[in-house]
């Protein structure tokens, strides 16, 4: 990781060897480098040379194409970038850059292979470079998988320090200074008489010369901002209340859009009457979207009533109409025919569970909605020459694609502005709104048309997390968990997902197996069988996606094997535990709870674990059972990402991610009647209120080898902790979610 090698002037100088005004620099260093993006539009006194890190005569402006849904994405790569670039970050400026494959993710390939990610053999490494050179090929820029840390770690960092060796070596130039005399300091070289050149004004010498490509990565000991405290680059305008979001942007002209489809989701429209709604005021018109409608209005209010007073007559769904036949189709799908994977098979389970007392468990988790409190939007111009799209996505490529292919124009003519979005847990990797919205464009061409989803039909037409049944037995033997035999089935996510994209990505998915097989327990008889259900509502990624149902199936009947066999929760885990890094995770958790020690009467303390995308996350929550109801008290996370980038924002992710996971097991479905959404908003879809959330104390661990993310870990354990805290409490095993089925919470 310290040097960069061999890196040639034609990976980074792309198009025109000097440009006045300005120079942009970056990382790429693939043999076969991609086109520079940033140059096909350069205003007066910019220039771009790489991809990353723009500097025109007034600003340094940092590439950030990770997209930033409130995580703190933006903050984080520009961190990257300002560490070695020696810049601050208040002096920088942030902007996501265009769709480019440039900037395709160089994490994903790590959760696109069946290797556990503890797994570093060689066959496992060679298959991980095999898929990412898919992705790469295919340029594949994706917000997601907890990825973008691990993505930027390193190249980003380069970046910066290629963009300061080279601003060196032009202030080198013209002063005539050893390159060796020279030092850099918030954005200035500076020479040994204390002399400053700031690097705007460097930018115009530096577009001339061979890019310094063999650069130093500074030592840790140096770093100013990696593992520091620092302020996000949002935090002004989020705590100001300035902070645009999609939702706010305005143009001249505008026109204002709804939509109003089938409630079936995915259902088809056998006819309409849009007499009344034509003749409201304000409407412009009303367009046949083939599912439903949409209206163009002189404002958005207007064009949600004028929505509504549509008179549709709607087909039936394409899947089943109502709860008790989806729990029928995955009870039915336990078949060897619909085996998709087994990739865990240890011991002998048939043989060990012949013998001896079986214990037998049936768990169940339901379909849930991303619920974002920003509705999805998008605004779209579309004129003969091109088309433009300003919205929230975590997937610029796809949308690139897919409405060149709707509009007719040339993809390079497609231009997504990716704005700052309110929220998404994988909602935004959808992009059938923006198909939406420019299909109504294209009706009215040159004016901009701003599509604004009612909550009502964000829920309705909400691609969901998976449903999922778990059938597990196994059996204990002096005082340990001897066999777990697990059986897990669910539709497809990746098939429905990738589907809607015109991707193939094969006919076994991993995410039915994610967080269930490749968990670090050497349990002697273990085994994982992965069912794949037909088809049933469509589906799509929620934080944490396969691991967020499996972690709970796991860890839930891990905890009833570990309560027959009469042994610690905590010390069990311990015993079983094959991976070092996890092991210090379940350490620190149980140092940081007091695990063991007595909590009096009426109160509970459960432990779970989970291990998902690469990275090990152990919690304890503690509750109290009072007369009102569960009582959750406190919350414990030990989590082991390789290297805390951003102690704060890591505190607030996984502070974040426990609220998520907590709220959502406690209260949260998405029911189906006649085919159609039962819960409409928020009110019949409630997470955690806030005079529920517990204290929340955190530990970040440096052990690990490899770079991680924690945006989605904290999730998938926070459910099976709280489950297991409550029989703790009250001896009630929950093996359902919601809990509020079952139980009352204060």
């Amino acid at each position: 990781m310290g040097t960069l090698s061999k890196v040639t002037r034609r990976t980074f100088l792309v198009g025109s060897v000097a440009v006045a005004g300005g120079v942009a620099f970056g990382f790429y260093a693939y043999k076969t480098p991609g086109d520079n993006p940033l140059l096909a539009d350069l205003g007066e006194g910019e220039a771009a040379l790489t991809p990353y890190v723009l500097i025109s005569p007034d600003a340094i402006t940092l590439i950030t194409p990770r997209a930033d849904k409130g995580q703190g994405a933006y903050s984080v790569q520009a961190l990257l970038i300002a560490e070695e670039l020696d810049v601050e970050l208040d002096q920088i400026r942030v902007d996501p850059g265009p769709p480019s494959p440039v900037y395709y993710n160089t994490a994903l390939a790590t959760e696109a292979v069946p290797f556990r990610s503890t797994d570093t053999s060689n066959a496992a490494n060679a298959m991980r470079g095999v898929a990412d050179a898919a992705m790469k090929f295919i340029g594949m820029q994706i917000t997601g998988g907890s990825t973008t840390v691990p993505d930027s770690y390193e190249k980003l960092r380069i970046a910066g320090a290629i963009a300061r060796e080279t601003l060196k070596k032009a202030a080198s130039k013209e002063t005539g200074t050893p390159i060796a005399d020279l030092r850099t300091e918030r954005g200035h070289v500076i020479l040994p008489d204390g002399t400053e050149r700031s690097y705007q004004s460097l930018a115009e010498a530096a577009s001339g010369l061979t890019v310094v490509s063999d650069v130093e990565l500074r030592d840790p000991a140096q770093w100013r901002l990696i593992g520091k405290p620092v302020q996000r680059v949002d935090i002004i305008a989020k705590s100001t209340g300035t902070q645009d979001y999609g939702i706010d942007l305005k143009f001249d002209d505008m026109l204002y859009a709804a939509v109003r489809r089938n409630p079936r989701n995915g259902g088809g429209m056998a006819g309409y009457d849009a007499s009344t709604a034509e003749t409201m005021r304000g409407v412009h018109s009303v367009i046949d979207l083939g599912d439903g409608i949409g209206v163009i209005a002189d404002n958005t209010w207007r064009a949600f009533q004028a929505a509504d007073a549509v008179e549709c007559e709607w087909e039936a769904a394409p899947f089943p109409a109502n709860m008790d036949e989806h729990w029928q189709v995955l009870s039915d799908s336990f078949t060897e025919e619909n085996l998709n994977s087994r990739n865990l098979d240890a011991g002998d389970v048939v043989t060990a569970l012949s013998e001896g007392d079986v214990l037998e468990a049936e768990y169940r988790a339901p379909y849930l909605a991303h619920s974002p409190l920003e509705p999805v939007n998008a605004v779209v111009k579309v004129t003969d020459a091109r088309v433009d799209i300003w919205t929230g996505t975590q997937v610029p490529r796809f949308v690139q694609t897919n409405v060149a292919a709707i509009t007719g124009h040339a993809p390079e003519d497609i231009h997504v502005h990716v704005l700052m979005m309110g929220g998404s847990f994988g909602h935004r990797l959808e992009d059938n709104y923006i198909h939406h919205a420019v299909r109504l464009a294209m009706t009215v061409k040159g004016r901009p048309v701003k599509l604004t989803y009612k909550r009502e039909e964000d829920f309705s037409h909400d691609y969901l997390r998976q449903i999922s049944m778990g059938r597990m037995r196994g059996n204990v033997s002096n005082g340990q968990v001897e066999s777990y035999d697990l059986s897990v089935t669910m539709p497809s996510v990746t098939d429905s997902q990738m589907g809607r994209q015109g991707l193939s990505l094969g006919s076994t998915d991993p995410i039915i197996a994610t967080g269930a097989w490749d968990q670090p327990y050497a349990i002697p008889n273990y085994r994982v069988s992965a069912y794949k259900a037909p088809p049933l509502a469509p589906l799509s990624s929620w934080r944490s996606v396969g691991a967020s149902t499996n972690a709970f199936l796991h860890e839930g009947f891990l905890d009833e094997l570990i309560h027959a066999a009469g042994a610690d929760p905590l010390e069990e885990r311990l015993r079983l535990m094959n991976d070092e890094t996890s092991r210090r995770v379940l350490e620190a958790v149980g140092d940081m709870s007091d695990w063991g020690s007595d909590l009096g009467p009426g109160r509970g303390r459960g432990v779970a674990f989970a291990l998902s995308f690469g990275t090990p996350v152990a919690e304890v929550v503690e509750v109290t059972d009072t007369p009102a109801g569960i009582q959750i008290d406190r919350v414990f996370v030990a989590a082991d990402v390789g290297k805390v980038v951003d102690p704060v924002n890591f505190d607030n992710l996984v502070k974040g991610g426990v609220v998520f996971g907590l709220g959502h097991a406690m209260n949260c479905e998405i029911t189906f009647t006649d085919g159609m959404v039962d819960q409409p908003n928020f009110y019949a879809f409630e997470g955690m209120k806030f005079y529920q959330c517990p204290e929340i104390l955190v530990r970040g661990l440096e052990n690990g080898s490899r770079i991680r993310g924690i945006g989605e870990p904290p999730v998938p354990p926070a459910g099976p902790a709280l489950g297991n805290a409550i029989f703790a409490a009250t001896g009630q095993r929950l093996c359902e979610m919601p809990f509020s089925k079952f139980v009352r919470f204060a």
